[in-house]
């Protein structure tokens, strides 16, 4: 897929084919995140990958809105060090936006499908995935095949139209 076909294929999917990801497929996935862009190249990023049916379904309960980690093929729980203060969050959230994306736009590239989620239980996706006491989980990205459709481009998105979004030179 080129790269603009990602970028207009992915979507948020939640629905998932009962199906395995090739381990080639998830590392190119991870490597995706590794190599994004970070303020000052801090990478401040850990993955931890789950694969296991059982501790998907666990995972899925760190947040009313991941239920779909739990039918995920796998589940890539982006991990970081608790800030320090407002402005390093500030950074260390907008560097973990680019991993997430990035990696959500490579697996589009694979014809594999993504959703994110957000993580409110922080013990819980402590205690799950052994995350040493000065990490927290930021982000959960589910991935599999789209159970409903393949991933292919969206003639009409459902966004703002583009002469609203864009301004040139002034607002």
């Amino acid at each position: 897929m080129e790269t603009w076909e990602a970028i207009t294929s992915r979507r948020n999917v939640r629905a998932y084919e009962d199906r395995e990801l090739p381990r080639g497929h998830l590392d190119r996935i991870l490597e995706a995140g590794r190599r994004s862009p970070s303020s000052r190249n801090w990478q401040p990023w850990d993955f931890v990958l789950v694969t296991g049916r059982e501790r998907l379904q666990e995972l899925a309960r760190v947040w009313r809105g991941a239920g779909h980690v739990a039918d995920s093929a796998a589940t890539v729980a982006v991990v970081a060090r608790t800030p320090r203060d407002s402005a390093e969050s500030e950074r260390l959230h907008f560097d973990l936006g680019q991993a997430v994306m990035a990696m959500m736009l490579a697996a589009a590239d694979l014809g594999i499908g993504s959703g994110h989620a957000a993580v409110a239980d922080q013990d819980l996706a402590r205690e799950l995935m052994g995350l040493p006491d000065d990490r927290f989980c930021a982000h959960l990205v589910g991935l599999g095949y789209p159970a409903d459709r393949p991933l292919k481009p969206i003639s009409r998105p459902d966004r703002r139209p583009f002469d609203d979004v864009v301004h040139v030179d002034r607002w």
